[in-house]
Formats: structure tokens, sequence, C-alpha cells
């Protein structure tokens, strides 16, 4: 695995993993949509996760959650662009979940560090709008579209599957002198899988080795700790935790997530245990 990521101005080593704090700006999110709409809101929630230890801000401005409809590049833009002017200088990257070309580029130039891509970089002028850039890149594996992907996805062989597709987009990015630091993996966890096949992921995701690309994973509050759990969203927090270390343990160097502080205290422990000791 490689041990550094480049994150537009910002640089990790990838030792310890990093917790990634989700800025949601939609009306539709499955997760806490509608609750930062507006953007003083959604600055102040930004902020708020910084104080708790995210190492890293993921705005959304259009919900990918499972039926979601499309959103107008411009609405989109209209609603993150106020967010990233906000809190270009708050101390630590801002990532832009987006697929569109257009809004990838005015995003980079308003200040974002990363780009993080539900499409794997497949939209026609995805690749030419980062790859002159110094942004991180997230590819993520998506099987069908949002409005359709859980609609009995099926799979030959799921992490073969996965690791194809995701090891052949990286290849696209550095046939495009792409940096290969600058590149992360996430296989989709909820994104065109049952609930079985989540777990069967997640159970191998240490066998998902794609050359050496760290591996970022979002599991928070999805329907797959619901299935587990038997919780609505508002209550599956203790159970995000659980699969957040579960993805830790197995290999994974970033976590998405929206309860940024219980995350943060759960890989101190985690790590004091793995350790034998309590590292600063």
């Amino acid at each position: 695995m490689a041990n550094t990521f480049l994150c537009g101005r910002y640089e990790f080593d990838l030792e310890r993993p990093l917790v990634m704090g989700i800025v949601n700006v939609t009306p539709d999110s499955f997760s806490d949509g509608g609750r930062h709409t507006e953007p003083d809101a959604a600055v102040a929630h930004a902020r708020q996760l910084i104080a708790e230890g995210a190492q890293i801000l993921d705005i959304g401005g259009e919900s990918t959650r499972p039926g979601a409809q499309p959103v107008a590049a411009a609405d989109e833009l209209a609603r993150v662009l106020p967010v990233i002017e906000a809190l270009r200088d708050c101390g630590v990257p801002l990532s832009v979940d987006t697929f569109k070309p257009e809004v990838m580029r005015a995003v980079l130039d308003a200040g974002a560090d990363m780009i993080n891509d539900i499409y794997g970089f497949r939209q026609p002028g995805a690749i030419e709008a980062v790859a002159g850039t110094r942004c991180g890149l997230c590819v993520m594996h998506m099987k069908g579209e949002p409005r359709t992907m859980q609609e009995n996805p099926e799979y030959g062989d799921l992490l073969g599957e996965i690791g194809v597709f995701l090891g052949s987009r990286a290849q696209r990015l550095r046939a495009a002198w792409v940096d290969p630091r600058r590149i992360v993996l996430d296989p989709g966890f909820g994104f065109g899988k049952t609930a079985d096949q989540n777990y069967q992921l997640l159970r191998r995701l240490a066998s998902l080795r794609v050359s050496s690309y760290p591996l970022l994973v979002g599991v928070s509050n999805k329907s797959m700790i619901g299935h587990a759990t038997g919780r609505p969203v508002a209550g599956r927090t203790a159970g995000s935790i659980a699969a957040a270390l579960a993805c830790v343990a197995r290999g994974a160097s970033i976590v998405r997530v929206h309860d940024v502080a219980a995350t943060v205290d759960a890989l101190k422990v985690w790590q004091a245990a793995e350790q034998g000791a309590i590292r600063a």
C-alpha cells in the first residue's frame, strides 16, 4: 500500500487511518438531507466536524442515494461553491463528491483539494478535468447508476469484478500522467450491491489488492448497517463505527463518516489496542 496520499495542498502519511467527515449540502441525502442546505448551516457543520477530528471534509451537492434523481450542474454548484469558498482556509482538505466535469473544474478553481467520483471518472471529460491538477482523486466502483443500482445487482465474481474495474480506472488516470500518489480507491459499499454482497465485500476487503493504491470506504449509516441491526438511519451510529473498524482492520486507509467524534474515539482505542500503547 502506498504510504503517502497527495491531496491538493496537503500530503498525508497513511500509517494511521484518516477520518473524512461528510457535509451534505442537499435536501434529499439518505442520512442528513435537508439539515445543512443553507451555506451557513453547512459551514457551521463542517467546522464542528473539524473540531471533532475530521482530517478531510467531503462536500456533496447531489444525493447519490438509491433512487436519487439527477441534479443540474448549475444547481449543484450553487449549493457547494459558497461552502468551499467559506472553508477554503479551514486547515483541512476539501473533497467534493461529484461526477460532472464542469463541476470538477469549478470547485477546483474555487479551492477544492480532492474529487470523489462515484462514476470512477468515466464521464466524458472527467479525466481531462482533473489530470493536470494536484487534487486527490477517489475512484469508486458502482454497478449501474443511483436511480437503478439496487435493482437486483448480480455478480459472477464480486471481488474480482470490483478489483478489475478499479484497477482499470486507475490505469486510465495513470495514462493521463496522474501521479499514483493522488489516487485512492473506493469499493463502493451500497452502490449496486445487496446487503449480503456488502458484507461479503467487507469480510474479504483485505483481499481487494489493486496495485499499491490506498482504500477509502464509506459504510456510515447505510442500509447494510440497518440490515444487520434492524435500526433506522438515526440509530445506526454504533453499527457504523463497528463496520468502519472492521474495514480499517482489513486495510482501509480512509473512512468516510457522518459521526466524526465517535469514530475518532473508536479508532484511537483500536489503535492503542493494536499497538499496545497510547500514541499522541
